[in-house]
């Protein structure tokens, strides 16, 4: 699975940075995306606590 963020409903708030600091960061503008260097979500283990966290369903995991 891989991590995607929708920077149209992002608000920043920083809650799957908190869930998962390996794939997601805070961008210039203030709103997640996902890391460079991001780990496959399956070795990350972590991008559904991040997705399921997100307050306005801005994360969502799709197959590659």
């Amino acid at each position: 699975m891989k991590p995607m963020v929708d920077q149209n409903l992002c608000i920043g708030c920083g809650t799957c940075i908190n869930a998962c600091p390996q794939v997601f960061e805070i961008n210039a503008e203030g709103k997640a995306e996902i890391r460079q260097d991001a780990p496959d979500c399956n070795e990350a283990g972590c991008c559904e606590v991040a997705r399921d966290s997100c307050p306005v369903g801005a994360i969502a995991l799709v197959e590659e």
